[in-house]
């Protein structure tokens, strides 16, 4: 008779496993000496998917006990694939449990649930070499530490793996003929909708009545109207252009959907494989609108980042979202047939797309920084001494080569002239330690620069 008292307490959940660790009176099999554990598994991490399969198990498994006389020390059930090698935790922590001699035996329905890798597989092989496993019973089986026994175990589970690697093979050759038969194996892209007919066996693919238009717009603002990116994201919000699921659609997501050729009818599978296959639905978009709106986005392309350095970014915050300050030039045509350069510096807009924040010219911010300079002291950032030890280099170089030449002195350089003269005409290096020295972080508020703190003399 098996005597076990099942705990009322509700095993935690997590995405991808449900764990339960059913606490059963400790005992041994009277006639064996082995101490069970349960192990229940179903491969589907969706709730609602095989949704009766574990306690399926666990009730026949219990039959089973009572039936033989087996006393069940502990049940753990897990929702989890074994496809993969120490893909599953309380499988895993089973093992360790076992090696550690909580356990000599197993309890399972079949032993396709204890492996379907070689690797699991060996490790469960292992413990029964080293005499930590004594017995694997299944609904219809019994494998001990026996050669015959292990090598049937073995076929069992090496059997299990060669499912699981043909029913991958079959479905890459039935997806393979779903994209040469005109219809892309996964789910349409944005603009596109799923419709089920009586007369058809699938789902067919059409477009959607409410973004397939919105879609079509998009690509002929670009084509034809040259709107960039960002405002055809404004332009978005406003027409509350969402995904299937209802969230806001993202920048990225536009610049790859501009991008994509599903949209004219012709879609590549595998994507970068260069098998290219015409789709049985519906195009939104004609080649030629596809390729004008590609000839857009490929008129300014963007260079490589870090190749344009600015002096002063990476030094400031913006004073209204908090996200950092950038730099981005700016030409002019004048008049005369001259070109003159400006370099503007503004909000990034990390933390807030839609910052309001004013941008400021770099010749005013540099008046800013002197203004800045003028009113902290020198001693108090640690940068006295530094500008010390350059004041007094120029200065034995101009007193001992220049002054001798010359017959007089050079004046001297005050410290705090010399650093002005670092942020006006020195390398980008020697600007940024100056402003590093200092010990509040500048902010950039209503199109000016200031201190969040300012430490006066």
């Amino acid at each position: 008779m098996v005597t076990a008292t099942l705990s009322r307490s509700k095993p935690p959940k997590t995405p991808a496993v449900e764990a339960a660790h059913i606490d059963l009176t400790p005992a041994f099999d009277k006639t064996t000496g082995v101490r069970y554990c349960l192990y229940a598994r179903k491969s589907s991490e969706d709730d609602e998917r095989q949704a009766l399969s574990i306690d399926s198990q666990i009730k026949a498994m219990l039959e089973l006990a009572k039936k033989e006389g087996l006393e069940i020390a502990e049940v753990r059930r897990e929702s989890h694939s074994a496809k993969a090698t120490s893909g599953r935790p309380v499988f895993n922590q089973l093992l360790k449990d076992v090696r550690s001699g909580m356990f000599n035996g197993l309890l399972t329905w079949a032993a396709d649930r204890i492996s379907r890798n070689a690797g699991d597989l060996g490790s469960v092989i292992d413990l029964m070499d080293q005499g930590h496993l004594t017995e694997i019973r299944t609904q219809s089986q019994r494998f001990t530490n026996n050669p015959n026994e292990k090598f049937l175990l073995m076929i069992l589970c090496s059997q299990a793996k060669l499912e699981n690697d043909n029913r991958g093979i079959n479905t890459k050759r039935g997806m393979k003929t779903r994209a040469e038969m005109g219809h892309r194996p996964c789910i349409p892209a944005l603009g596109y909708a799923l419709e089920k007919r009586p007369e058809d066996k699938r789902n067919r693919v059409i477009p959607c009545p409410i973004r397939g238009p919105l879609v079509r717009q998009a690509f002929e603002k670009v084509a034809y109207q040259h709107t960039s990116g960002r405002q055809l994201y404004r332009w978005m919000q406003e027409v509350g252009f969402t995904t299937k699921l209802g969230r806001t659609i993202t920048l990225s997501m536009i610049y790859r959907m501009l991008r994509n050729p599903f949209y004219t009818g012709r879609f590549e599978y595998p994507v970068g494989s260069g098998n290219w296959y015409q789709g049985t639905y519906e195009p939104l978009v004609s080649q030629k609108l596809f390729e004008e709106a590609g000839k857009i986005l490929d008129m300014a392309p963007k260079k490589a980042w870090g190749t344009k350095e600015f002096a002063f970014t990476k030094m400031m915050l913006c004073g209204g979202c908090g996200s950092g300050i950038t730099a981005e030039e700016k030409h002019k045509r004048m008049k005369d047939g001259s070109i003159r350069k400006y370099v503007y510096y503004r909000c990034c807009h990390a933390k807030d797309l839609n910052c309001k924040e004013a941008s400021i010219r770099e010749d005013e911010l540099l008046e800013s920084l002197l203004t800045i300079i003028d009113t902290v002291d020198l001693d108090k950032i640690g940068m006295k001494h530094r500008l010390q030890e350059e004041v007094s280099r120029y200065e034995k170089f101009t007193t001992g080569v220049l002054g001798q030449a010359v017959g007089n002195t050079m004046p001297k350089v005050e410290i705090r002239t010399y650093a002005k003269y670092l942020l006006q005409n020195g390398k980008i290096e020697e600007k940024r330690e100056l402003l590093n020295c200092l010990r509040n972080k500048l902010t950039l508020k209503d199109g000016k620069v200031s201190l969040a703190t300012e430490i006066k003399e």
